[in-house]
């Protein structure tokens, strides 16, 4: 596909596997799984696929592993992705996360990281598409290799945003957060996120922060966003019921993406954000419900 991006994003493109139980079990105890779902996830592949789906010429950078399926390398090339910087490792297995929810929505996950975790070792710099976009997310993955890409791709042209997810209880701390947020312009991250950013860089609020937008989710109560500066905040947008939260956060970044690209400003395209992310959470799965642009702008038209 030969269509200029206007995102890039790196991030884990992963096998998810989703499974619903009563209760966790206590330790030495096993439970019986009440419903199990393996799709693709991946919080690259689900903000990035989800930014297609909604007409966002965007790319994928992400590496994977020899026995990456050939359904879901087809599913992805489907969404309309640029895929020339998705690339397979030789003697590498693909990341995998086991999410278990119980009965009361409360969230496990055991990941494998595959070889986006330690992509710094790999010595392949994945920046053709990056370098070309106008703007550039980086999700989970290794902070080494993404440190060493926000130094190259920083330009008054590029809008840098940093969304180290859950990848920030284990794999960054205060040195390699500060390093990356020097070149980045924004920060997401969600309300238990943005408590480990506090902790890591000795700060009270992550509003405090000096970038251009900062965004923090925060589940059913909506999201808060400073935007130069000027705090706002972002309502929760109804929608037909709820199942799974699996994948509702990277919907929000695609769908803020989405406003941008058709001419939105932030704060709009925010509320455009929350909007994909009520479509998501109908159905299990992360990219089981995204909606179309059309769907979307029908749903937040009382909000905007």
């Amino acid at each position: 596909m030969s269509t200029k991006p206007f995102l890039s994003v790196y991030g884990h493109v992963t096998i998810d596997q989703i499974i619903a139980l009563d209760e966790f079990p206590k330790l030495n105890e096993s439970v019986d799984v009440v419903s199990k779902k393996t799709s693709l996830g991946g919080t690259g592949t689900n903000i990035a696929a989800s930014a297609a789906r909604l007409g966002v010429p965007t790319a994928i950078c992400a590496f994977v592993g020899e026995d990456f399926p050939s359904e879901y390398a087809a599913e992805i090339s489907s969404s309309g992705l640029i895929v020339n910087e998705l690339v397979k490792v030789d003697g590498t297995e693909t990341s995998q996360a086991m999410v278990f929810n119980n009965s009361r929505l409360e969230q496990k996950v055991v990941f494998h990281q595959g070889p986006q975790g330690s992509a710094s070792k790999l010595g392949v710099c994945l920046a053709e598409n990056a370098s070309a976009s106008k703007h550039v997310h980086f999700c989970t993955g290794d902070p080494e290799y993404y440190i060493s890409l926000i130094g190259r791709l920083q330009s008054p042209e590029r809008s840098i945003s940093l969304d180290p997810a859950q990848e920030l209880y284990k794999m960054w701390d205060g040195a390699a957060l500060s390093k990356a947020l020097a070149g980045s312009d924004a920060l997401f991250c969600n309300e238990y996120e943005a408590k480990v950013i506090e902790r890591h860089l000795g700060i009270d609020d992550v509003m405090d922060l000096d970038k251009k937008l900062v965004v923090r989710t925060e589940g059913a109560a909506g999201s808060t966003a400073k935007i130069d500066g000027a705090i706002e905040r972002i309502p929760t947008v109804r929608g037909n019921g709820f199942a799974d939260a699996t994948g509702a956060g990277d919907a929000y970044r695609a769908g803020y993406y989405a406003g941008l690209y058709n001419g939105y400003g932030v704060r709009d395209s925010l509320i455009l954000a929350s909007t994909v992310s009520s479509f998501v959470v109908e159905k299990v799965g992360a990219l089981t419900n995204t909606p179309t642009w059309e769907m979307t702008l029908k749903r937040a038209g009382g909000y905007l």
